[in-house]
This record gives structure tokens, sequence and C-alpha cells, in this order.
């Protein structure tokens, strides 16, 4: 916990709930008749509603993006190193908007909030979700704050699909498209990734098909694994190796299948840690929202038609070491705006902390994403 708050943060925050009952039509054929958003905001929204920029978190993410809840909080919010006053979304300038998404376990209606129609939680039955049922819930959010265009849409990962999602469904309604560490579409690997994490949640007999909750349990150990196997799949083979080697926990072999190595007792953390304040059927959804994002289905594959209606300037970001989103999937997405004849810009950022490194203070990446958000409040200054 900080001894004081620092100058460059938005401070303490608090998370505000917004109740829209408009009824929501999911792409799976399924409606949400009323729902809750769990939102924060950091900066002021100015008088015409022009500095608005809407944050989209990523897998494990959620609305708390900045600052502090309490003086007691361990570590400020998820992108604190981005969002503040001064920082590359500098809260002077910027009205910024981050949001827990619909099927989170933060706040917003989802797998362990109640189902209105039944009266109790909505476990494994509630609704699968996809990136564009999302776009569409933040719309109804933006609606309610009266925010007709974003100055930007702004995301990592996940995070990232979203706000290319954004400039494609709603080109309207997004000035900039700031997409990092992301890809048009999964690959094959990527969802084997996701569908073993899945298997592993699933085949946890502490799961019961879902309604854990009703069995006042929780698939710890399933969940634990998933967590395990995607946070190796977050970082580099150069990062594991700098922060861990093959250095011994006890400095001496054991010759048992105990945690020995560093590497070993840093992923059974994650896992304890994780599996404490992340929801199993949360997990799920998410995943399945990662595996089924392929905007150019729509658009008989065809990633340059997908991306000829944007009219949104973009930034894409990809980081050398990231394996799970490599620059070549980044590079796919600006070279079919290219072809369509967009105006974007590409950053590759050279850093060894693999996919994770969107969430990190790196020199580099942070002096280009801050310069193109300054040019951004200078065309709000005009």
């Amino acid at each position: 916990m900080p001894e004081s708050i620092p100058a460059d943060s938005v401070g303490l925050v608090k998370p505000s709930t917004i109740h829209i009952d408009i009824p929501l039509q999911l792409d799976c054929g399924k409606t949400l008749s009323s729902y809750d958003l769990v939102y924060e905001t950091y900066g002021s929204l100015n008088e015409d509603g022009s500095n608005a920029v809407l944050i989209c978190h990523a897998l494990s993410g959620d609305h708390h993006a900045a600052g502090y809840h309490t003086m007691e909080d361990r570590k400020p919010g998820w992108w604190d190193t981005a969002i503040g006053p001064g920082k590359a979304i500098d809260t002077n300038h910027f009205y910024v908007v981050c949001l827990n998404n619909l099927g989170g376990c933060k706040g917003s209606t989802g797998p362990n909030t109640i189902n209105p129609e039944t009266g109790e939680l909505f476990g494994p039955d509630f609704p699968i979700l996809t990136v564009p049922d999302w776009v569409r819930s933040q719309a109804m959010l933006a609606d309610r704050l009266d925010i007709e265009q974003w100055a930007a849409v702004i995301g990592g990962s996940l995070g990232g699909m979203q706000a290319l999602q954004w400039s494609i469904s709603l080109p309207e309604r997004v000035r900039h498209a700031i997409v990092i560490a992301a890809a048009p579409k999964l690959s094959a690997q990527n969802i084997a990734f996701n569908e073993v994490a899945r298997t592993a949640i699933k085949s946890d007999p502490d799961f019961h098909d879902g309604y854990y909750i009703k069995h006042n349990t929780l698939p710890r150990h399933g969940l634990g694994l998933a967590r395990m196997l995607g946070h190796i799949t977050y970082l580099s083979d150069e990062a594991m190796g700098e922060k861990f080697g093959r250095e011994l926990r006890n400095g001496a072999i054991q010759y048992g299948y105990d945690v020995e190595f560093q590497i070993e007792s840093y992923l059974r953390y994650q896992s304890t840690s994780f599996v404490e304040r992340f929801d199993a059927n949360t997990y799920l959804l998410m995943t399945k929202a990662l595996d089924y994002f392929d905007p150019a289905q729509d658009f008989n594959h065809d990633l340059v038609a997908t991306v000829d209606k944007i009219q949104a300037k973009s930034l894409i970001i990809s980081f050398t070491s990231d394996w799970r989103f490599s620059p070549e999937r980044s590079k796919e997405i600006v070279n079919a705006m290219l072809a369509a004849g967009k105006s974007v810009c590409y950053a590759e950022i050279e850093a060894h902390q693999g996919h994770d490194a969107f969430l990190m203070p790196i020199p580099r990446y942070l002096e280009i994403f801050g310069t193109y958000m300054q040019q951004i409040a200078a065309e709000g200054a005009k």
C-alpha cells in the first residue's frame, strides 16, 4: 500500500454501477432483459464530450484500471502505469472510462450474479458472449454517460480485439482505435491453449458442471492449473530465464516431486492468488469469447473488406517477444488497413517481457503511446 498517493496517480477512486433495462440481443441467440455494468472513471468530461476514452480489459482484467480504492490497497489498478496525470493516457486531458465486461466477476452481470428469472445465481446458465456483444453493451454505457463518440478506444490483448471491433461495428463512434498486443483472430495454437485451460477447470471434481457455488465449493485446482498454463504463455522464455533461471528454492536438489525450482514456486503462487480473486465460469466465458473472435467471418474471411468501413485512425502496437500474439498477427491488421486505404500507425517494440509487455512500464512503448495520445489531445483542443 502507498504511504501517500503519488502525484501522477488518479488517486482514490470509487466504482459506479449502472443498470440498463434495454434488452441486449446476444450473438448466441439469447437475450439479457436487463443487466448491470460496473465501471470507473478518471479525469473530467469536457463540455462537448469529445475527450472520452474507453479502456477495454483483457481476459482477467476488470474495471479497476488505475488508482486505489483505499489506502490499504496492496497495489493500484491493473494499468496504472499508463493512466494518470502526465502519463500516456493523461487524465489532465482525457475522461477515461473502464468497465467490468458483461460476464465478468467483479460486479457486472455475470455467472456469479442473480438471474432475475430464477432468483438464483446464473452460474453456468449465463449465456455465451462474444466481443461484438461486449461492444454493444459498452455502447449502451456510452449512451448513459452522454458520450456520442470516443476520442479513443484502447485495449491490450483481448482488450485490443474489442478496440478493433468497436472501429468495425460502430465506425462513427470512434475517432481513434489503439490496438495493442492483439490479433485479427486466434490461431489454432491459441485455441488449443484455451481448451486445455477449460478442460482443467471442468475436470476438477469441485466444478460440479459449473454449479460449484450451490455445492459450497470452488474448483480451485482446475482454475489454478488454467492460470498456470495461461501465465506460461504470457511470459517469454527470456523473461522467465532472466527472472528465475534454474534457481532452486532451497539451494540444493531434493530428489522429490515437491516445488524445488523458483519458477515452480512462482507458478504455484500465481495459481493460488488467482483462484481467490477470479471466477471459474467467467474464465470459461472469457476464453470462449477469445476463440470466437473473428470479425472477418462476416466478410467472407476477407480482412481488407472487414476494415473497409473503419473511420477511425489507428495505432497498432506489438512486442518482439510476444509469442502468444506475435508481431506478425498485428501486421495482418496493419496490412489490411493499408490495403483498404485507412490511416494507421504501427510500432513494434523491442521487449523481452512477452505478451505481458503491454502492461509493463517500458520507456519506448510508453513514449510512443503517450505521443500518440498527445496528438489526440491536440486535435480536441483545436
